[in-house]
């Protein structure tokens, strides 16, 4: 596991806050990759992605699902549009939460989604309270993985499984130029730590859960960047760079992780933990 100390909670609560509006402008209601087969449109790689974990974690209708890391809400609206489960979404960002819920409302799945604004690393659940935790790209931005992967262990119900998609740092020895690519993304993305997969196999064994599936999706989910970048350009946010320091930092980052995932300094991974039936 790569670590960078500089990254703060608040930095990241503040950095969700005032950019929520500018990730809804540059890449949709979804804040998380796509997933590429061929030549779909960006939304459709999204929605791929989605499908793809549904199918993984077996959402089926009635499932209580926990998104941890919600974001504005997209994919847990979409999961009870196309699964009719029932979502529990987390964000540390307020203006996130209200976004969230105001969207449910707006497409008519309020009944069946709700938001929280909670810190997902000390937020409070009884046991056994979820057939599913979900999680998209959140916990790249927890302090404490391993401790994550044990609280999501008792919030489910024997059987139950826990379906992750995470930015990951290389299972290889990394070099030191690798090494610092990780470490740039880190600290651009505010991530206090990339965990290998083989990370993410320990704390979830370590908690009693045991591995259902895996899933390699770096060069799927990379083209993303791409996007970004020329979305960027086209766009002409660079000139928030201007007044908001962070957003240089974030902006210049697009390069930074596209690289790493090209040299595979870091990776891209689906991963399903189950918890066995009592």
């Amino acid at each position: 596991m790569i670590a960078c100390s500089t990254v703060t909670k608040t930095e990241i609560r503040r950095h969700y806050d005032w950019a929520t509006p500018f990730y809804r402008l540059l890449w949709g209601a979804h804040i998380h990759h796509g997933l590429w087969e061929a030549d779909e449109t960006p939304r459709q790689a999204q929605h791929q992605l989605i499908t793809s974990m549904i199918q993984r974690a077996g959402v089926i209708p009635e499932t209580r699902v926990l998104d941890v890391g919600c974001g504005m809400g997209g994919s847990s609206i979409e999961l009870v549009k196309l699964a009719r489960c029932h979502v529990t979404g987390v964000t540390l960002s307020p203006v996130q939460q209200v976004w969230a819920s105001s969207s449910a409302r707006w497409q008519g799945v309020g009944d069946r989604a709700r938001f929280l604004c909670e810190d997902a690393e000390a937020v409070q659940f009884p046991r056994e309270s979820f057939d599913v935790v979900w999680s998209i790209e959140c916990t790249e931005h927890l302090f404490d993985k391993a401790s994550f992967v044990r609280s999501a262990a008792e919030w489910l119900v024997p059987g139950g499984r826990m379906a992750i998609c995470a930015w990951l740092a290389g299972e290889d020895d990394l070099d030191a130029a690798r090494a610092q690519q990780v470490d740039a993304v880190c600290e651009g993305f505010l991530c206090p730590s990339l965990g290998s997969a083989e990370d993410y196999r320990r704390w979830a064994q370590a908690a009693g859960l045991v591995p259902r599936s895996w899933d390699d999706w770096t060069e799927q989910t990379m083209r993303t960047w791409e996007i970004c970048q020329s979305r960027v350009k086209r766009s002409g946010v660079r000139w928030l760079a201007q007044i908001m320091p962070a957003m240089a930092r974030f902006l210049d980052s697009f390069e930074v992780i596209l690289n790493a995932y090209r040299t595979r300094a870091m990776r891209y991974g689906c991963m399903v933990f189950e918890k066995p039936a009592a």
